[in-house]
């Protein structure tokens, strides 16, 4: 059973409401980005200055880096206006009067939309309740098959946040077969990060990585394959192990001590019933063909952050066309 704890006013706090208080007291991301301006700040008072040499990429359109020709230059310690300044000139060069990361911050914006449309068509949602249905009562299948859906949306867009819907979908389909909700947590959230671990298009990990170092995207693609096979292999064989061994031995599930407060909390939550329509797989399958579009584009046409993001707003217009989106949320 769970313990409660009291506060100052001598009222119980449960643990949902003591994860809550942790959530609210943690700093946000933008004062850890600031915090980090900060820091990096104060190296450039400390560390030594250099530079590489730098010559125009034509199938990059951009200046990189040439290799070994590292060389220190005179410091340049950074004042507490430059520090303000720094957002600033990341997107936007104030000293060059150029551009800097205004392609990069436009793709994140356009893909962030096609995303957005493609999960307001509820097309995701429908495609895995559909292979949930297709395997009750072979639920240990499940387990393999759901962690490749999850890692598929890992390594192409980074699917994190966007699998909290899932969790009411897996959890009682989990339970229901006599496993435990840790194993309904696992198949998501293993799945899902062992996805971006390998992240091979992931084009808010490996696509912005490799344009600030000024490479393709294409390269070390089949290492971040090897990457995501094994893991993926790694994960799915530990989940399934440990998935029957609660279910021949409940007592060592690690949260034996809720399963009653499990499987009263999720008896009635969830639904695998969504029908999973002919415009949902025309969705799907425009989805996965505009990642492919990608691919061929950057790998073979020279494509850089600029068509990309016409790529991907021009197929959140077609989704959107499919899936009836209305212009107005």
């Amino acid at each position: 059973m769970t313990t409660a704890t009291k506060d100052s006013s001598g009222h119980a706090e449960t643990p949902a409401d003591l994860s809550a208080g942790i959530a609210s007291r943690f700093p946000t991301a933008y004062s850890i980005l600031f915090g980090l301006i900060l820091f990096m700040a104060a190296l450039t008072w400390f560390v030594p200055a250099g530079q590489y040499d730098r010559v125009e990429n034509e199938a990059l359109g951009r200046e990189v880096a040439v290799p070994g020709s590292y060389k220190a230059v005179e410091a340049a310690p950074q004042s507490l206006f430059d520090i303000f300044l720094a957002p600033v000139n990341g997107f936007y060069s104030q000293s060059a009067g150029t551009a800097n990361a205004i392609d990069v911050s436009l793709f994140v914006l356009i893909i962030g939309g096609f995303l957005g449309v493609v999960n307001s068509t509820g097309a995701i949602n429908a495609g895995i309740a559909r292979a949930m249905n297709a395997l009750r009562g072979r639920e240990k299948w499940m387990i393999p098959i759901m962690m490749a859906l999850f890692a598929a949306g890992g390594t192409t867009y980074g699917m994190a946040e966007e699998t909290l819907a899932f969790y009411v979908l897996i959890i009682p389909v989990m339970i229901a077969a006599r496993y435990d909700a840790v194993t309904g947590v696992a198949i998501i959230l293993v799945g899902a990060g062992i996805g971006v671990l390998g992240s091979t298009i992931n084009p808010f990990a490996t696509t912005i990585a490799s344009n600030a170092a000024g490479i393709p995207f294409t390269t070390g693609m089949m290492l971040r394959f090897i990457i995501l096979g094994a893991g993926w292999v790694a994960c799915v064989a530990y989940v399934m192990w440990y998935a029957e061994r609660v279910r021949a031995n409940p007592e060592l599930s690690i949260v034996a001590n809720m399963k009653t407060a499990n499987e009263a909390h999720f008896k009635l939550k969830g639904s695998a019933d969504d029908e999973f329509t002919a415009r949902h797989k025309l969705i799907l399958f425009l989805f996965t063909l505009t990642f492919g579009v990608m691919i061929w584009g950057v790998s073979s046409q020279g494509w850089w952050m600029a068509e990309m993001s016409g790529l991907f707003l021009a197929a959140a217009i077609v989704v959107g066309i499919v899936g009836w989106v209305g212009e107005k949320p």
